[in-house]
């Protein structure tokens, strides 16, 4: 079994997506979840986590109606209005019922300002969400987004964190990053458990995303199996964004290359086993089909 730890589907028809627009054409359009877990499937992949792509809650109302109606759909990352702890209160109240919510995000990485996470009324959220047991799933894309998890980390010490897209490692060109920077990020990762990552989101930091290749990748995720091990990564298809890196098939034959030399639990650690268990997620039919008895 295979479980994908990052993918979206979204309709700004009905809602508002504010950083989708032309720019991405192949993907600014309606994505439902039939097209999406028939992608997967093509690739060998039938379970997956919808993870939010709006902070609204409208986006995350779509993804649960989605994941009720589609038992590989097997949890959803979830927005939460963690500026505002008694919206967020009333809001995991809401959701208390759903065992389809396994997590948390909001698009830090639209913030204008990096430390948002640090912000006092966004800690008073966190602690909210630290004690419904819940992930945070942080997008991090700027250099301080990766580095600001340690103090996460101490002012949330059970509070399971996963970031996003390895924090979008120098792929192909530096970015935002100097040299050698988001290794040492990375590894500063390395004695705080509650840490996790995601092997997703590959693309090049050069005019065109889709300029990568495996070996490209390999220095990258040595890095994040150094730092990490394969009991703390998750692999990530993140479609339909990857289509404008290259599509879910190079993205799912990456990591089938990049994971050959690993012994075999500890590829299904990565494949299947870490999202499991960080995110607490029901992966059996049974399990599913009852989750949506319930909640239908």
């Amino acid at each position: 079994m295979i479980v994908d730890a990052h993918l979206h589907i979204w309709d700004p028809v009905r809602h508002c997506y504010d950083w989708l627009g032309p720019q991405h054409s192949p993907i600014d359009r309606v994505v439902t979840a039939d097209e999406a877990l028939g992608v997967l499937a093509s690739a060998g992949v039938h379970r997956a986590v919808l993870v939010q792509a709006a902070d609204t809650a409208e986006d995350t109302d779509a993804m649960l109606t989605a994941a009720r109606e589609h038992p590989g759909l097997v949890g959803v990352v979830a927005h939460l209005p963690l500026e505002d702890p008694e919206r967020t209160a009333q809001r995991l109240e809401e959701l208390s019922d759903e065992p389809l919510v396994v997590g948390v995000r909001v698009l830090v990485h639209d913030r204008a300002d990096p430390d948002w996470l640090l912000r006092p009324s966004v800690r008073a959220g966190l602690d909210l969400v630290e004690r419904a047991g819940l992930a945070l799933d942080v997008p991090a894309v700027l250099p301080r987004h990766l580095a600001l998890v340690p103090e996460l980390v101490e002012r949330h010490p059970s509070l399971r964190i996963v970031i996003d897209h390895l924090g979008k490692p120098p792929v192909g060109a530096l970015g935002p990053w100097r040299e050698g920077e988001w290794e040492a990020a990375l590894k500063r990762m390395s004695p705080l458990p509650t840490v996790s990552a995601k092997l997703s989101g590959f693309q090049s930091l050069r005019a065109d995303a889709s300029d990568w290749t495996v070996e490209d990748l390999r220095p990258v995720v040595g890095t994040a199996l150094e730092a990490l091990g394969p009991e703390r990564l998750m692999f990530g298809g993140d479609w339909p964004v990857c289509e404008l890196a290259g599509g879910y098939g190079r993205a799912r034959e990456a990591v089938q290359l990049l994971l050959a030399e690993l012994e075999d639990d500890e590829r299904r650690a990565i494949l299947a086993g870490t999202a499991t268990r960080v995110y607490g997620l029901d992966t059996s039919s049974t399990g599913r089909e009852a989750a949506n008895s319930c909640t239908s």
